[in-house]
């Protein structure tokens, strides 16, 4: 059905207005100055579920940090973990680290070229694997995140199918990007699609007057969506405790302070091994200890978070059992591998040294593994 619909001539027009659009608008990103599979890789694993004005300031971080797949293979975990700091989903990190560790080791430090070849690495799902061999060696594979979805189902006409069909509404979809995606310049093709998809046609008021493909899209508006599973709340309290640093010679000056930080244990499946504020036993804090209210949302919570100032001989009274704990040097915790929450209370008391980073929000449906 969907070859009946899409003969060759109109893929072929659809295809040049598109990239010819895709040419005059697309957004100077960092990681599109770069063509070479490494940088395309970090920059998709960033991407996925997570803002892009918050990815560019991590990712030009991490890959001057870690300028080549051998570099970040080398590195330890607790510093790949702390630049991705502020991303969220920290499982991307551990898989980014442990397929640039087995590229290295079984592939001289070059990804494989071809999308069934990546998909074999560890972290690296069909989506992922096509945009790398699409754009960075041309391959006609075709890119399907939840831009391109929202794309193709509006220009078929399609509505999202419920939960009971997604399978066959996704095979569907499948089929008409890998009918549409231009041989010839599959990575432009490609990122043009998810281009339009995150700037023209939004899942809100999309932008029809201006969209180049408008003419053969069935649906030109919102077309109709399942509800979005709702976010679930919860309170919660962490301690903010800051004390003069023990060292000798110390002069008390602000440089010496130290924070009490908290690892979570090794066997949490959300953000094991990273750096928190020590949790509460209770969730409600007197007015007079409240140093701040936070909301931060992890995957489907919305937390809404009261840091209590807490004095050092309190600690063991207020806070909850947890991980091991340390009085951490304010300028060694800002490269430490800290939870997003974490990292966002301290620099909001000022005690961090660097710029705040956005919460992270889910907006697409790239694959997150």
């Amino acid at each position: 059905m969907v070859r009946q619909e899409w003969d060759r001539a109109k893929v072929a027009s659809l295809q040049g207005r598109l990239i010819e659009w895709y040419e005059q608008n697309c957004r100077d990103l960092p990681w599109r100055k770069r063509s070479d599979a490494y940088a395309i890789w970090v920059s998709e694993i960033m991407l996925q579920q997570t803002r892009v004005a918050v990815v560019i300031e991590r990712y030009q971080a991490f890959m001057e940090r870690f300028p080549t797949l051998f570099s970040l293979a080398l590195a330890p975990e607790q510093e790949v973990l702390a630049l991705w700091s502020g991303l969220g989903y920290y499982r991307r990190a551990r898989m980014l680290l442990k397929a640039a560790q087995y590229v290295a080791q079984h592939y001289q430090g070059s990804l494989p070229a071809t999308a069934a070849e990546l998909r074999a690495l560890p972290g690296i799902g069909a989506y992922t694997a096509a945009a790398i061999a699409s754009i960075a060696h041309g391959e006609p594979v075709a890119v399907v995140d939840g831009n391109v979805e929202r794309v193709l189902c509006r220009v078929a006409g399609w509505e999202s199918a419920s939960r009971a069909g997604a399978v066959a509404a996704r095979r569907k979809v499948e089929e008409l990007a890998a009918r549409l995606v231009d041989p010839q310049q599959a990575g432009d093709f490609n990122q043009a699609m998810m281009e339009l998809g995150a700037t023209v046609c939004l899942p809100r008021n999309p932008q029809c007057l201006v969209c180049p493909i408008s003419a053969d899209c069935k649906t030109r508006g919102e077309h109709k969506t399942a509800p979005r599973a709702r976010m679930l709340s919860r309170e919660i309290a962490h301690a903010l405790s800051v004390r003069t640093g023990r060292s000798p010679g110390n002069t008390g000056g602000p440089a010496s302070r130290e924070v009490l930080l908290e690892q979570r244990a090794a066997t949490e499946t959300v953000m094991p091994g990273l750096w928190e504020l020590p949790i509460l036993r209770e969730a409600k804090v007197p007015a007079e200890d409240l140093r701040m209210t936070v909301r931060h949302a992890i995957m489907q919570v919305n937390y809404y978070v009261r840091i209590r100032t807490v004095f050092e001989d309190d600690v063991d009274a207020l806070a909850a059992d947890g991980g091991e704990r340390r009085w951490v040097p304010l300028g060694e915790a800002a490269g430490m591998a800290l939870t997003g929450l974490a990292r966002k209370v301290l620099l909001r008391a000022h005690l961090l040294p660097t710029k705040a980073l956005d919460a992270i929000a889910p907006l697409s449906g790239r694959d997150v593994l």
